[in-house]
């Protein structure tokens, strides 16, 4: 009898970037195009190295992020597409995602990914304002975005992701609802916003600039407001919020990143990309010259997680979504029931208002607690989702 494969999703790291932006803490830097061909061709090497670890897995998803992916050559890029497919078992409905800024790809480079098989384009704009995009260090203006939006459009595109960011240096409250209706403005809809509230990161110019005194970022309430307005507004106009963070048409949510917070099995290729296989977490090493040398042997701070450690993940990484966690899954991986490990925190969070059950059946729809068919699933309540790092805190066992 054949065996069932498992499924996979792949995460590819392209770590260049024109510049860095002033908030970022993320493994990118700008580089020549000589080292952008050394490393895309030690990609392709680590890609096709590792291929046969990989042979019983179907792969569900690619993210090709970074960085800045779209710096690198168009023709790279479809090679990419190229070689996955050739080494790697994709199904026919695996959703392909490269993330772009604007400013870096023409309409001819979005046309030649459409047709290498990327079908999710991610534009990063973070605001509709050209001010807070000099402050942020970003390389394009509102009017670069608009222009990358409708070529994404005319090249085919029909599942589109635009990051946008709230409580920014010299933000205002009214400044951060244009954002958000300009988004809105856009034709057709985009299928899905992410909005982020900025968290100012070590090594960055911003932590030097708060450090400073000189960091003029909106005070708490104001943080607050905007943050309300990203739920109120993106809900009204039919995007529903799945995750903290993220909001959808219906459809349209991430599959790549709620397999993440699934705890689907992924593979990272490039530097510094993290990989998840059969509770075993892995890095590869950040060191760009030692992973052109050798891409197939970079992997380091190999983890094999306990059961206790794989039960603190499914939770914290879990509730993130606002579907919650399924009982019925967790005895399914675990072998007990959710309120025998966690009971009391369960029982403590509810009281508190931080966490509700909610009654599905196996196709996610409702049903009433009395049909005998329910799963259980615990989420978060509008409250919790408010303080969502308090309450993930409280599924993390006792290590003394």
């Amino acid at each position: 009898m054949k065996q069932e494969r498992k499924v996979l999703e792949l995460y590819i790291h392209i770590p260049f970037c024109v510049r860095k932006c002033n908030y970022c803490d993320f493994l990118s830097f700008p580089a020549g195009r000589e080292k952008q061909e050394a490393y895309m061709a030690a990609l392709f090497s680590e890609i096709k190295g590792r291929a046969r670890e990989y042979r019983g897995y179907e792969v569900i998803s690619v993210f090709i992020g970074g960085g800045t992916p779209s710096v690198v050559d168009a023709d790279r890029i479809v090679e990419l597409l190229e070689l996955l497919n050739r080494h790697y078992y994709m199904t026919a409905d695996a959703e392909v995602t490269i993330e772009v800024n604007p400013g870096t790809v023409s309409a001819d480079t979005l046309k030649a990914y459409y047709k290498a098989g990327i079908n999710r384009l991610s534009i990063g704009l973070q605001s509709a304002n050209d001010r807070e995009l000099q402050t942020l260090g970003r390389i394009h203006t509102l009017e670069q975005f608009l222009e990358c939006y409708e070529a994404a459009r005319a090249a085919g595109f029909q599942n589109i992701n635009v990051d946008i960011m709230s409580a920014l240096p010299g933000q205002s409250l009214e400044s951060y609802r244009n954002t958000l209706k300009r988004v809105l403005a856009l034709v057709p809809l985009p299928e899905h916003i992410s909005a982020y509230s900025l968290i100012v990161e070590e090594g960055t110019p911003f932590a030097r600039w708060e450090e400073e005194g000189s960091l003029d970022v909106p005070d708490e309430d104001v943080e607050r407001m905007m943050y309300e307005e990203s739920k109120c507004i993106l809900e009204e106009a039919g995007l529903h919020r799945y995750e903290i963070s993220n909001y959808a048409r219906e459809g349209y949510e991430c599959r790549h990143n709620c397999g993440y917070w699934k705890r689907v099995n992924y593979v990272g290729f490039g530097i510094g990309a993290a990989s998840m296989v059969d509770n075993v977490r892995f890095h590869n090493d950040s060191d760009l010259e030692k992973y052109l040398e050798q891409p197939t042997k970079c992997r380091s701070d190999i983890q094999i997680l306990s059961v206790e450690e794989q039960m603190e993940e499914f939770m914290f990484l879990g509730l993130r979504m606002t579907a919650g966690v399924s009982e019925r899954e967790f005895y399914r991986c675990f072998g007990y029931k959710l309120k025998e490990v966690y009971g009391q925190v369960i029982e403590q969070n509810i009281r508190d208002g931080l966490l509700c059950y909610i009654s599905q059946i196996a196709d996610d729809s409702e049903v009433s607690a009395d049909s005998g068919q329910q799963d259980c699933r615990l989420a978060l309540t509008q409250k919790g989702l408010d303080v969502s790092n308090y309450v993930f805190a409280q599924f993390l066992f006792d290590k003394d």
